[in-house]
């Protein structure tokens, strides 16, 4: 009778764990399941970014908070090889701050920044017209204000397991998301000087 309620019980957790993997794995597909085209026009799937932490920016050329490009290009070079991928959507939805076309972005503020990061053709990432990817996001990771995006340079964190982490609004500079990307990263918080 002790041996049938350990065989029961052993196969209760393992039911468990199974249904948790099913679970993780449709995490996982959701993100994974998107495709993305580069600004060259390259059809590329999010699952190449699987087991990735990745940093969705809606970015534009013209935007007062053009410069963090440089930022974030900076933890791109840092920390790509620990495993981050940054993805950057340029978005002309917002003061018609992206007004140009590929080559003009390419040509323009991404050869000034040096950037060397993913950039995707430009998208919309509200209304709808809103490119799948930040329909999920922003229905996972919703700012004060609901889930619209409101403004360029909204940063979106998604942990390697594909889940939404974190959402950092626009005002918040590359280098205030350190901390997070390294927790996401797993590698030891940066030490404090002083």
């Amino acid at each position: 009778m002790e041996r049938r309620g350990l065989e029961a019980v052993s196969g209760s957790i393992a039911l468990m764990a199974g249904r948790k993997r099913q679970i993780a794995a449709r995490k996982m597909s959701e993100l994974y399941g998107f495709q993305i085209r580069s600004l060259r026009g390259r059809d590329v799937a999010l699952g190449d970014y699987a087991g990735k932490v990745v940093l969705a920016v809606n970015t534009a050329s013209e935007c007062g908070f053009t410069p963090q490009y440089a930022g974030l290009e900076r933890l791109h070079r840092k920390y790509e090889e620990a495993g981050l991928a940054v993805l950057a959507f340029p978005c002309n939805q917002f003061g018609h701050q992206e007004p140009g076309d590929a080559d003009a972005i390419e040509n323009g503020c991404l050869a000034q920044y040096g950037v060397g990061f993913f950039v995707s053709e430009k998208i919309d990432v509200n209304g709808a017209g809103a490119h799948p990817l930040f329909d999920w996001l922003t229905a996972r990771l919703p700012g004060v204000g609901g889930r619209k995006v409101k403004w360029n340079f909204t940063k979106f964190l998604v942990g390697r397991d594909g889940a939404p982490l974190h959402r950092f609004a626009p005002y918040t500079p590359p280098e205030k998301l350190e901390s997070a990307i390294r927790k996401a990263l797993g590698l030891e918080p940066v030490p404090r000087s002083g």
